[in-house]
């Protein structure tokens, strides 16, 4: 799968599905332009929001700009108008295999990648002992920017990657894990891995589970896991709630998409925290339901 590269490097695209979160963007596109080597390509998938294209700079290294807006679904609890992720980022990979990329990374708008990640995917992609496999980066999670925002040329002095996933020194890799540990904020693979397990599934509309599924068909598939510790990204500070109580009815939705495809219920944590605060209930068969 590797192919005989030789030293000739693999045509690379980072992609990004955004909405809203202009300001995450345009840090992101500063950082990107700071890594060595550059991606070939930058895909940006604009979820329902046109405001996107008068944010990306002209001229020739001008970012590829896609659409995904969200599908017509009644409303209610079965998460009508929520953003189509899984479908964006479909999307995303079929716009840059379409502009010949061999390698693609995914990298969420709020992070932004070390100088050195978007060539470590690639090279880890195409090396004979990781290039069939699905690859992650450790991630750190960035305290609020300063005034004036984050230094891009000081964030390996922030270097303190989440501590529920593995995260190998720079230059080295770790092989294996469970796929529950995959994460779709950053995570590389080659085209003909993306294309053996078949891009993420689009019955999962808006917040949760299209990423563990995806991890879960890549295990069904024989695809297993490396943790790229060169692959470095930096996760920038925003509002969170916990539990994601804005996200309720997508969250019970996707999981009900989930239990029926694997059977078993993924947030579980989630889940659970909605029903002691009496916004889910159980019915009889056990399934989870908005109250």
């Amino acid at each position: 799968m590797s192919g005989d590269f030789g030293s000739r490097r693999p045509v690379t695209a980072l992609i990004t599905v955004v909405h809203g979160r202009h300001e995450h963007l345009q840090r992101q596109l500063e950082a990107v332009a700071l890594c060595d080597p550059w991606p070939d390509h930058h895909v940006i998938v604009a979820m329902d929001d046109p405001a996107i294209a008068g944010l990306l700079p002209s001229g020739p290294d001008r970012p590829h700009l896609v659409t995904a807006d969200p599908p017509a679904l009644s409303q209610g609890a079965d998460g009508g108008g929520a953003l189509p992720l899984a479908r964006a980022r479909n999307l995303g990979a079929t716009t840059a295999l379409a502009l010949g990329a061999e390698v693609l990374v995914f990298l969420d708008v709020d992070c932004l990648p070390a100088p050195a990640a978007v060539g470590a995917y690639a090279a880890a992609a195409t090396a004979e002992e990781t290039s069939g496999r699905l690859l992650c980066g450790p991630v750190t999670y960035l305290p609020p920017a300063p005034d004036g925002g984050y230094r891009l040329d000081r964030l390996a002095e922030s270097d303190r990657p989440h501590p529920a996933r593995p995260a190998p020194a720079p230059d080295e890799i770790e092989l294996g894990g469970p796929h529950e540990l995959f994460w779709s904020l950053s995570f590389a693979l080659h085209a003909d891995v993306w294309r053996r397990i078949g891009g993420f599934a689009e019955e999962y509309v808006g917040y949760g589970g299209e990423d563990t599924d995806f991890a879960f068909t890549a295990r069904s598939r024989g695809v297993e896991l490396a943790w790229v510790g060169s692959a470095r990204a930096y996760h920038q500070h925003h509002a969170v709630s916990s539990p994601p109580v804005e996200h309720v009815a997508e969250i019970v939705r996707n999981a009900r998409v989930f239990h029926d495809r694997w059977g078993t219920w993924p947030m579980q944590g989630w889940l659970d925290a909605f029903e002691q605060r009496g916004l889910v209930t159980r019915d009889p068969a056990g399934a989870y339901r908005v109250s």
